[in-house]
C-alpha cells in the first residue's frame, strides 16, 4: 500500500496506547499504519522492569513488552513507518499528514493521536545514561525499586511534592532539591511535603552529576549551590525527576483544543474538540490526553477505547 492510498486508521505514536490500539485496529481488519514517532516505544522503552502490568506475574522488561505489542500488531497487518508527523491538516476531511518537504502527505479517514508526553530531563550525560538503572521520571512506576533506600527527587512543583510524598511509602529518606529558594508548588502540597518527617528540602540547588555511570548505578548526585558555588556530595541510591512532562501535541495548536500545559482536552474518554466540538473521525488516547494516571495499563485501555471508536466511525460512515 502507498503512502498516496487513503487510509483507514493512521496511529501516531508507538507507545503502549498507540500499540494497543494497533492490535484493534489491525484485528477490525482496518490495515491501521503506526507512525512510530521520534521515541519508538514511548515511556515504556526506557523502563527496565515493568511489574505492574497484568499478566507478568515476574514482572516484564519495558522494551521487551513494547516489542510483543508490535508483534503482535504486526502479526494481524498493521504497518509500523518509523517518521514523525510534522504538521496535520483537520480541516478537511480525509485528514491529511505531512510527514515532511521530501515524503509524500498521507491521508486517512480515522486519526488516532497517541503520541504521549516527552519527561522533562536535566540532560546531564551521567542521567541520560542511568535511565532505568536508578534515574526515573516515574515514582508510580520505580518506587518499589527504592525500598528502604534513601533517594531524591528534583522539582519545586506539585509533581515533585507528590513524587517526593509517594516515594515516602519506600524510602527511608527523600532529599527534595530545588533550584531555586522559592518553590512553585500550591501551598497545601509544599506543607505536607514539609511537614513530614522523611522528607528533607536542598533549596538553590542544582544536579551537576549523576554518580555511578561505570557501576551502570546511581551511587549518588554530585549538587551545586546556586548561591555559592559550593559543590558537595549527596548519596542516594536513585534521581527521580519531578520536573513535569511535555505533551507531544504542538502539531494539532489550533487544530484541536489544549490545556495550558499542552494536553489534548477530550471527552468520553478518547473525544477531543476544537472550539468545544468534536472532531469527527478523530481520537486521542494515552499521556497525551492523560496527566494524572500515566500508566502503562490506562494507557492500553484508552488506546483501545479510541480504536473500537474509530471502527464504529468507519461503520457509521460507509466504510
Amino acid at each position: 500500500m502507498s503512502d498516496t492510498t487513503i487510509r483507514d486508521t493512521v496511529i501516531l505514536g508507538s507507545g503502549c496506547s498507540g500499540l494497543t490500539a494497533a492490535i484493534y485496529a489491525a484485528r477490525a481488519n482496518l490495515k491501521p499504519l503506526v507512525l512510530e514517532g521520534h521515541e519508538p516505544g514511548g515511556q515504556l522503552s526506557i523502563t527496565t522492569l515493568v511489574e505492574n502490568f497484568p499478566g507478568w506475574p515476574e514482572g516484564i522488561q519495558g522494551p521487551e513488552l513494547i516489542e510483543n505489542m508490535k508483534q503482535q500488531a504486526t502479526r494481524f497487518g498493521a504497518d509500523l513507518k518509523m517518521a514523525h508527523l510534522v504538521s496535520a491538516d483537520l480541516s478537511k476531511h480525509p485528514y491529511e499528514l505531512n510527514l515532511g518537504a521530501d515524503k509524500e502527505p498521507i491521508r486517512t479517514r480515522t486519526l488516532i493521536i497517541a503520541s504521549g508526553a516527552s519527561a522533562r530531563w536535566l540532560n546531564l550525560p551521567s542521567e541520560q545514561a542511568l535511565i532505568g538503572h536508578g534515574v526515573s521520571s516515574c515514582a508510580t512506576c520505580d518506587g518499589f525499586f527504592a525500598s528502604g533506600k534513601e533517594i531524591a527527587v528534583v522539582g519545586g512543583g506539585d509533581s515533585a511534592m507528590e513524587e517526593a510524598l509517594f516515594l515516602t511509602r519506600f524510602a527511608t529518606k527523600v532529599t527534595l532539591i530545588n533550584r531555586s529558594e522559592r518553590f512553585r508548588a500550591s501551598s497545601i502540597m509544599l506543607e505536607r511535603a514539609i511537614a513530614h518527617p522523611s522528607i528533607q528540602f536542598l533549596s538553590s540547588t542544582v544536579v551537576e552529576e549523576v554518580l555511578g555511570v561505570e557501576e551502570k548505578d546511581v551511587r549518588g548526585l554530585k549538587l551545586r549551590n546556586v548561591k555559592t558555588g559550593e559543590l558537595s556530595t549527596l548519596p542516594v541510591a536513585f534521581l527521580f525527576l519531578g520536573i513535569g512532562h511535555i505533551p507531544n501535541a504542538k502539531m494539532f495548536h489550533g487544530q484541536l483544543d489544549l490545556d495550558p500545559d499542552g494536553y489534548i482536552l477530550t471527552h468520553g474518554n478518547v473525544f477531543p474538540t476544537h472550539n468545544g466540538k468534536d472532531v469527527p473521525g478523530v481520537f486521542a488516547c494515552g499521556d497525551i490526553q492523560d496527566r494524572r494516571y500515566r500508566q502503562a495499563i490506562t494507557a492500553a485501555g484508552t488506546g483501545c477505547m479510541a480504536a473500537l471508536e474509530a471502527e464504529k466511525f468507519l461503520e457509521d460512515h460507509g466504510r
